[in-house]
């Protein structure tokens, strides 16, 4: 029997198990065939899937909760406070700065200083630098480590969303959540591993491939899964009227002998793949109803996230992301598109900083309520950061940056309530305890147990790395012992 046969048994049959299986399934059969083969992980019997021997440090964390606000936060308007920007606002910018230099939209124009658009406020038990745009983010303080001095490679924001995502800016390589998951698993038996969810509000919202949480060369069963913010999370994952759970096992099954049968004559990992994810699809059926029924949750915790489920809100997306954080899933990403501020940077601050401030504080605090913030990194940055320099499309904006911008970690491991590294008196350069993107990975793995230059996967005659054959170091100085 071949797969269009297997295929044509699937839809005919009636059944709907789900996107994610159709996704992690079919759309690869042929890719597979093409790559050269991955190592495929293997596990000890009743241990989660996940490449032998991993972890092999000492575990700090369990999980990764990733706030990605799409488009670039001005790191300016955020946690990194210049006098000096305001003093030159509006002269111009100096051409040591610049000269030479990556600039996306304001290459060849005249470039003149932009001050700053709010007020800082030194909060916390070390005074660190927050803006007032972030009242929460001032009152969690104490509970993140600002990074400063971030670095980047790609001034656009789908190349640059794919190397913070792959490490490359090549197309069709693993994503982080992907390579977590390949190399450690998911504690969840009834929700994927990697699970992904977006919201919007703001200016410009920029579309988000869904490539930036693909497998790559990794099977396909380690890709993430994207969950609707409204009407079914997944789509599909309701059977159709009259088809009852005992013969949707019983249709499972006998795929699965299918597959089997077929594995044994061409042993394709991608039949494995198959086997696995409608099984997990399976039992999807009964877990993510369960999951996004929020009935459960108390009146004061959805007011504390500003949350009203099913709204596609970031707030009722962090609120799922706790959810999930408990049921075992890996790997979480939460998008938030509208961060691309060229022009209207205030009004557009006021208007994404209000739809995710208190959700993102709401997050880190119930995390913590619940002795889950130990076990769990949270991540929060964009692609990239804002320039100094004014850029007015609607009124005052900023352009793309990468030579220096702000992200903050928090979580198991991480020493919170401190600022580390920073950029030049107007906010240009990264000039202190510089963290390029590939040592944030190498530092995320390290808190999951994995050494960077230890986790490769042959693939084309290369050994592939998520920090690549460049020098990446894990980031001690943020690191708590």
């Amino acid at each position: 029997m071949n797969f269009l046969n297997r295929r044509t048994f699937l839809s005919q049959g009636g059944v709907s198990i789900g996107s994610a299986a159709l996704t992690n399934l079919l759309a690869r059969d042929g890719a597979a065939a093409t790559a050269s083969p991955a190592r495929q992980p293997a596990s000890a019997p009743g241990l989660p899937p996940g490449t032998t021997g991993l972890p092999e440090l000492p575990q700090r964390i369990k999980r990764v909760i990733f706030l990605c606000m799409a488009g670039g936060p001005s790191h300016l308007e955020t946690f990194d406070q210049k006098p000096e920007l305001e003093r030159l606002h509006g002269q111009p910018m100096p051409a040591s700065f610049t000269e030479g230099q990556p600039i996306a939209q304001l290459a060849g124009q005249a470039l003149k200083v932009q001050g700053p658009m709010t007020t800082f406020r030194r909060v916390g038990t070390n005074g660190q630098t927050i803006s007032d745009f972030l009242p929460y983010h001032q009152k969690m303080a104490d509970d993140i480590c600002i990074v400063k001095s971030m670095v980047t490679e790609q001034i656009n924001h789908d190349p640059a969303h794919t190397f913070m995502n792959t490490g490359t800016a090549i197309s069709g390589r693993p994503s982080m959540g992907s390579w977590v998951t390949y190399g450690l698993g998911s504690e969840s038996d009834n929700l994927p591993g990697f699970v992904v969810m977006t919201s919007i509000g703001g200016r410009n919202p920029q579309p988000i491939a869904s490539r930036q949480w693909s497998s790559g060369f990794l099977p396909s069963r380690y890709q993430g899964v994207e969950f609707n913010s409204t009407g079914q999370p997944v789509h599909y994952v309701n059977p159709p009227p009259g088809v009852g759970q005992l013969g949707q096992r019983r249709l499972v099954d006998a795929i699965a002998e299918i597959n089997q049968h077929r594995y044994q004559q061409y042993p394709d990992p991608e039949i494995e793949t198959r086997l696995s994810a409608y099984e997990i699809a399976f039992r999807m059926q009964t877990s993510v109803p369960e999951l996004v029924d929020m009935s459960d949750e108390p009146q004061h915790i959805l007011d504390m996230y500003g949350a009203k489920p099913g709204d596609g809100s970031y707030a009722s997306n962090c609120l799922l992301a706790r959810r999930l954080a408990e049921r075992g899933v890996r790997f979480i990403q939460l998008y938030h598109r509208g961060w691309d501020h060229h022009g209207g940077l205030e009004k557009y601050m006021d208007i994404c900083c209000g739809l995710t401030d208190q959700a993102t504080w709401a997050l880190i605090q119930d995390l913590k309520q619940r002795g889950m913030l130990d076990e769990t990194l949270v991540i929060w940055g964009g692609e990239f950061g804002r320039t100094p320099m004014f850029q007015g499309k609607g009124g005052p904006g900023r352009d793309h940056h990468i030579k220096g911008f702000s992200m903050w970690m928090a979580g198991g491991g991480i020493r919170n309530g401190i600022s580390y590294g920073a950029t030049d008196e107007l906010g240009y350069n990264a000039v202190e305890d510089v963290v390029h993107v590939r040592d944030l990975h190498a530092t995320m793995l390290h808190l999951l147990g994995i050494r960077h230059e230890h986790f490769s996967v042959p693939f084309q005659g290369l050994d592939m790395r998520l920090t690549g054959v460049e020098k990446a170091r894990v980031v001690d100085g943020i690191l708590d012992g």
